[in-house]
């Protein structure tokens, strides 16, 4: 059997795992999966701390540990968040040497709740980095309208970032310019901008979900030939933005002046629709450069039956623009699912985040100390 995920490393792709759990650290998994799955990276975020915290008993003893002190909450899931995130940091440590910084990352998001407050963003980013301490560590900051000046402010400190939930072009270019601004307030305060690194999640799937379901709604022969094209469509006209900007002026100064590229990410690849192969949105998304962190059954199918054919998005642009036109003429407006997706993300992640408050108060119940 082709070594896939070797072939699709290989091509530029940096495999990254889009879970991360206790369980998964302490049995030995992760390390297992970077050894023999090519995985180079973690992302996680708050649907992922909540699942795996409220799943098994393996955080009941640091739970009873933070019960015995009646800390709050929000105080409980931040030490139990970043204890995860820093022992997955230690074990993807080599990782990052290997790689001069490149890779060897591990994700932890902002607080959902703050999504669209600027300044509070920044506040959490610059926590998170404290209480993590760890250079392979990027903080998670949505892309929404005030998500964009807190990732200059933060790339501006020093901090690296992945910047989440984009979903289109437009908010992508903001997001690539938000860098370059950071990048250059670092510069200005004397940082080496070698140590900050960044990458940007463009969101893949959830693209075909919405507007899959308004083309069925119009039903016609025409509307059901656009089914599942539109968020490969997406992505690849995404690097082709990347390509434009990581060529210019503007970046070539910043590069010279030691600053690396922000990697596009392709986030969000499981596949959702059963019609469709389960590697679609990996096989057709091979690119220099680039990132897909999958789920754990996504990675696995590409394992055993991935046909990875070289760079699959250069020089597609043309052909990619025409699916978009042809979805827009059926009267899908673009800008209309990017917002809708934009706004779902944001309210999911928050639930999640409410979900996660619940439980783990529930398990600080639990197990806290008879009084006396």
């Amino acid at each position: 059997m082709t070594d896939a995920l070797k072939r699709l490393s290989e091509e530029g792709v940096a495999i990254w795992l889009d879970d991360l759990s206790r369980k998964r650290i302490t049995s030995g998994n992760l390390a297992e999966l970077i050894d023999q799955q090519h995985v180079v990276g973690v992302t996680t975020n708050p649907t992922i701390f909540q699942k795996a915290i409220s799943q098994g008993d393996g955080y009941d003893q640091q739970v009873s540990d933070l019960a015995a002190r009646k800390v709050t909450v929000e105080e409980a899931i931040r030490m139990i968040t970043t204890a995860d995130v820093r022992d997955a940091a230690d074990i993807l440590r080599p990782v990052y040497d290997a790689t001069d910084g490149q890779d060897g990352r591990v994700s932890i998001e902002v607080d959902p709740r703050l999504a669209h407050n600027t300044r509070s963003t920044v506040a959490e980013a610059k926590q998170l980095a404290w209480l993590v301490d760890r250079p392979n560590t990027l903080i998670k900051i949505p892309a929404t309208e005030a998500g964009i000046p807190a990732i200059a402010e933060v790339i501006g400190l020093g901090i690296s970032v992945n910047v989440t939930l984009i979903f289109s072009l437009e908010r992508y270019r903001k997001v690539m310019d938000a860098y370059l601004t950071g990048l250059e307030k670092a510069k200005e305060r004397g940082l080496d901008l070698s140590q900050i690194r960044s990458v940007a999640s463009f969101f893949v799937s959830r693209v075909d979900t919405e507007i899959d379901k308004r083309l069925n709604d119009i039903g016609t022969d025409e509307a059901k030939a656009l089914l599942g094209k539109s968020a490969v469509a997406n992505a690849r006209l995404a690097y082709q933005a990347y390509e434009e900007v990581f060529s210019s002026d503007r970046w070539n100064a910043l590069e010279s002046a030691g600053a690396r590229k922000q990697r596009p990410l392709w986030a969000s690849t499981g596949v959702k629709d059963p019609a469709y192969k389960d590697t679609l949105y990996v096989v057709d998304l091979v690119a220099p450069n680039t990132v897909n962190t999958m789920p754990e059954a996504t990675l696995f199918a590409v394992e055993d039956h991935g046909e990875i054919a070289g760079d699959a998005v250069t020089g597609t642009y043309e052909q990619a623009r025409a699916v978009l036109d042809a979805v827009e003429a059926l009267g899908i407006a673009y800008d209309d699912v990017v917002q809708v997706l934009e706004d779902e993300g944001v309210e999911k992640f928050e639930a999640s985040w409410n979900d996660l408050l619940k439980s783990t108060q529930a398990e600080l119940e639990r197990l806290a100390p008879s009084e006396g």
